[in-house]
């Protein structure tokens, strides 16, 4: 109960964060647009007084006459205020609204083309307010005189405030529908991912071939849905295969174990017949044959946990000659070196050295009277040959043999003393080193032939 009410409150403040996130957003954005409309619009309504007050005044310069004192023509109903100003400040000519008033434009004028317009407040027409007004120079036969034309901005802003007031309106309404679409969306959008993480949580160590729905849709969540199937393919693959590497090495490791238990509890039980100089030597069989297991299973944890190999130069040829040299005291057997020249190749010395000492040690396992050993380097690649006359390995088997705690019926059981661990080493080394092994026919027996790069990769 507990852990379904904090998984409901989890996905519940999920969606708040990503709808109140969302709506950040979304008001953020909307609020900008709104103030940029608003400035642009101004501005471009602002523009056009001016360019009409321009026009306006260039239409009064045109008529005005030095010897006129009657009013200005205005044709706008008093909507613009026009004054005719000479050089000593006094007003010649005025529009209708502003007859009789004294000067009431006093900047200067603008003697360039495009005049700069002015915003002047307090005209004594109408209510006031606040004009757009421009004042341009004009060169009559007896005097210099100034043009000024103002319009009034009360128009534009009396529609401005409409609509900023009307954004003030909307802006939040259109920001509570989307924030409400984004809450909708969410829930539908995190349905399947709560869906997913109620799966997921089904799934156990113990049971590890459970899947996840995938979605229907082919988006970022379906892909995560496929990745995470894909992963716990492998780590079932994974786990299988350790928990069948479990259950070999326990097996093989009982074996010498019940050997050496029943033999010492025999002389145990029976100390006065027991014959130590007959039993000792099974018994030194025994453990011997239980510390290459351990040894070997050693070997395949820590080939398992992907360690970094040591790579460096090493002298391919010498460990075969030191090798060889350790194989002659131990068989009668012939051992065969004489095709192996120079070969340097780049890895872990002390792998290597156990690739070549568990190749040289099946064959001569299997060997009836030789071993034939040879070791070139081709075009880049090191190639180590391993040869026995032995019972060869059926080409069905090739492959299979280099599976961990594989033995042939016919030619390695148990009681030959091989564990069925040796060719994995030797496969995983190898492979970890970037290289390949196979098995050839040797008629009679078997090759083993071992390619490995003589560069980094």
């Amino acid at each position: 109960m507990v852990t379904g009410a904090r998984s409901w409150w989890a996905r519940r403040s999920l969606r708040l964060r990503l709808t109140a996130a969302a709506a950040l957003v979304i008001a953020a954005g909307l609020t900008g647009a709104a103030v940029l409309l608003v400035t642009w619009l101004h501005a471009s309504l602002i523009g056009g007084l001016d360019q009409t007050a321009l026009q306006r005044a260039q239409v009064v310069a045109a008529e005005v006459d030095s010897r006129t004192t009657t009013e200005l023509p205005v044709t706008d109903h008093g909507e613009v205020a026009a004054q005719v100003v000479d050089g000593n400040g006094k007003v010649r000519s005025s529009s209708a609204n502003l007859r009789g008033r004294p000067r009431v434009f006093t900047f200067p004028a603008s003697h360039s083309s495009n005049p700069r317009p002015h915003t002047v407040h307090d005209i004594p027409v109408g209510d006031g307010g606040t004009w757009r007004a421009v004042g341009i120079p004009v060169a009559s036969r007896h005097d210099h005189m100034t043009v000024y034309v103002a319009v009034p901005t009360e128009g534009v802003d009396h529609g401005i405030a409409q609509l900023s007031a009307g954004l003030a309106i909307t802006v939040p309404t259109v920001v509570a529908l989307l924030t409400g679409v984004v809450w909708l969306l969410t829930g539908r959008a995190l349905r399947p991912v709560d869906v997913m993480r109620a799966q997921t949580a089904e799934i156990t160590t113990s049971d590890l071939s459970r899947r996840i729905d995938i979605p229907p849709t082919d988006d970022a969540l379906g892909r995560l849905a496929t990745t995470f199937n894909d992963l716990l393919a492998r780590l079932d693959a994974a786990t299988r295969r350790q928990r069948r590497f479990i259950a070999d090495a326990a097996h093989e490791l009982r074996s010498p174990l019940s050997t050496l238990h029943t033999r010492l509890d025999v002389a145990v039980q029976h100390p006065d017949s027991a014959d130590w100089q007959t039993v000792a030597p099974g018994l030194l069989r025994e453990t011997e044959r239980l510390t290459r297991l351990v040894d070997d299973l050693l070997q395949l944890a820590r080939l398992d946990a992907r360690p970094r190999l040591r790579a460096r130069p090493v002298d391919l040829d010498e460990i075969v000659f030191t090798e060889v040299r350790e194989a002659r005291r131990r068989t009668p057997l012939v051992i065969d070196q004489r095709a192996v020249s120079a070969a340097r190749v780049q890895g872990d010395e002390d792998a290597l050295t156990r690739v070549v000492r568990n190749l040289l040690e099946n064959a001569l396992h299997y060997a009836t009277t030789r071993v034939d050993i040879s070791l070139q380097t081709l075009e880049g690649t090191a190639q180590l040959i391993i040869a026995d006359d032995g019972p060869g390995i059926p080409e069905a088997d090739r492959e299979r043999v280099f599976g961990r705690f594989t033995r042939l019926d016919d030619a390695r059981a148990r009681g030959t003393g091989g564990s069925g661990l040796g060719l994995a080493i030797v496969h995983e080394i190898v492979t970890a080193h970037h290289g390949s092994i196979r098995i050839e026919d040797n008629r009679p027996g078997a090759r083993l032939v071992v390619l490995l790069p003589t560069r980094n990769r």
